[in-house]
């Protein structure tokens, strides 16, 4: 089975279901399973939202969390205004799933999938295959 790094934002409360449905519509997406996923990625600010923490316990997934200046040292295909404004980072989701999988863009499988839970917060979802495996 092909392993891959999971890169992910979130809006601050973000539930658990919210996420799990963000993950599942995008892997949906390249046929992958959530047993595909090796690690969690995202921004440091991240490391106490309890919905990325559940996540991570639930599934047995290593995280690592960047900080906005290593995010914004890396090259995205869609940086966000709004995503700058708020982490000090053009984005979240794409550049923590490459740095964690130390890959470039040809490697990201899902560049920037978004989705909206019922719940009203909004997910994003990266995917990078991790080459070493």
């Amino acid at each position: 089975m092909s392993r891959v790094i999971l890169g992910m934002g979130c809006d601050r409360g973000t539930t658990l279901a919210t996420l799990e449905a963000a993950i599942d519509e995008a892997l949906s997406t390249i046929e992958l399973e959530r047993g595909a996923i090796k690690v969690l990625a995202t921004i440091d600010k991240k490391r106490d939202e309890q919905g990325l923490l559940q996540l991570a316990e639930k599934y047995h997934w290593q995280m690592q969390f960047f900080t906005a200046e290593q995010l914004a040292q890396v090259d995205v295909p869609n940086p966000s205004a709004v995503v700058l404004k708020y982490m000090g980072t053009p984005a979240v989701a794409e550049a923590a799933a490459m740095l964690a999988a130390k890959a470039g863009v040809s490697e990201l499988l899902i560049e920037k999938h978004k989705y909206r839970g019922s719940d009203g917060k909004n997910a994003t979802v990266s995917v990078v295959r991790l080459s070493n495996e």
